[in-house]
């Protein structure tokens, strides 16, 4: 068995390492790029999906093969809300095994050492503990409307654990909680709360809209991320010392690290924060036909702790930026 943790590079993080970032152009792969970049790493391996498509395994073993990245971050995912997930379930499991099985397979094979893989916090069971604590994981039912995602998600962590335990890999698991900023889906049929709250009070705002209607009772509670402190925090796993990293590899189980802020915020509250930084005036009509989803979603964020990083930008800070950059890219586009 190869053990790919005792080769004699350095586990740092370098302007020549050359790292393979799996979904560069989403909101936590273009994250992860401008935190690559401001780490000074500068052999960054990018393919659009036209050029590389992962759910071809003859394409991911050719560019593989050819290009032997040392550091893989695998951000790429087919992601959604509540009403893509419970749309085209078939899709979002298909195409995430897909994409996982091809870029973990080869990534052993061609001998790469690190390989951090971006899962979600919907892996949790629906009804778990709260703040949720990384061995919840597999402990009880998931919420039935993202359950296909989340079971692909939860193979990738095994397909991690798995190849470490038999190959002598390096692969973790990070599971951030929800996220948000630039580079953001802000599609009102397919995207997360937070973008979609932004896009809907600011064309509301705009057209002098009497209300902006809001999805469930406003009651559940969700933790927020900016992709930005998200991207510190991979950086900062990657870059550890060979023998912390190792540690990681090879004592946590499971092998998973949360990545949050460790509070949360109901939706209503949200909402109203929202239209405030917004400079909204009319009122907000919750829709209680509609579902909530998980009732509360928190994050233990206690080993990322232990490893010495906590998240940087604020709720209303981060929101009022990706406000900004929503309104500098609707005006590019029209």
């Amino acid at each position: 068995m190869k053990d790919y943790l005792t080769t004699p590079h350095s586990s740092h993080l370098t302007p020549h390492t050359k790292i393979y970032v799996a979904g560069h152009r989403g909101l936590a792969g273009s994250a992860i790029v401008r935190g690559l970049e401001a780490a000074g790493c500068k052999n960054l391996l990018l393919r659009t999906h036209r050029e590389l498509d992962l759910i071809d395994q003859a394409a991911v073993r050719s560019f593989f093969e050819g290009e032997r990245p040392e550091i893989v971050v695998l951000a790429a995912a087919k992601v959604g809300g509540i009403l893509a997930n419970s749309m085209y379930p078939g899709d979002f499991i298909y195409e995430n095994l897909m994409i996982q099985s091809n870029v973990m397979h080869w990534s052993r094979k061609t001998g790469v050492r690190r390989l951090l893989f971006l899962g979600s916090s919907c892996i949790y069971p629906r009804m778990a503990p709260q703040p949720m604590k990384e061995e919840y994981l597999l402990s009880g039912s998931l919420e039935p409307s993202n359950d296909a995602y989340a079971v692909a998600k939860i193979a990738g962590i095994k397909m991690c654990e798995s190849f470490n335990r038999q190959f002598g890999t390096g692969f973790i698991s990070v599971m951030p909680t929800n996220l948000y900023g630039p580079e953001d889906n802000f599609d009102l049929d397919n995207s997360h709360v937070l973008p979609a709250l932004i896009r809907k009070f600011h064309e509301a705002r705009t057209s002098g809209a009497p209300e902006v209607v809001v999805w469930g009772t406003g009651s559940p509670r969700r933790e927020f991320l900016h992709a930005d402190d998200m991207a510190a925090a991979c950086v900062h796993l990657l870059d550890l010392p060979d023998t912390t990293y190792k540690d990681l590899v090879t004592q946590l189980k499971p092998c998973l690290i949360n990545i949050g802020t460790g509070r949360d915020i109901t939706i209503k509250d949200l909402a109203e924060l929202v239209k405030e930084i917004v400079g909204y005036t009319g009122g907000i009509l919750f829709d209680t036909s509609m579902p909530d989803g998980t009732p509360q979603k928190l994050l233990d964020i206690s080993r990322l702790d232990g490893l010495g990083w906590k998240a940087k930008v604020s709720l209303r800070q981060g929101i009022a930026d990706t406000y900004g950059w929503y309104k500098r890219y609707r005006a590019i586009q029209t």
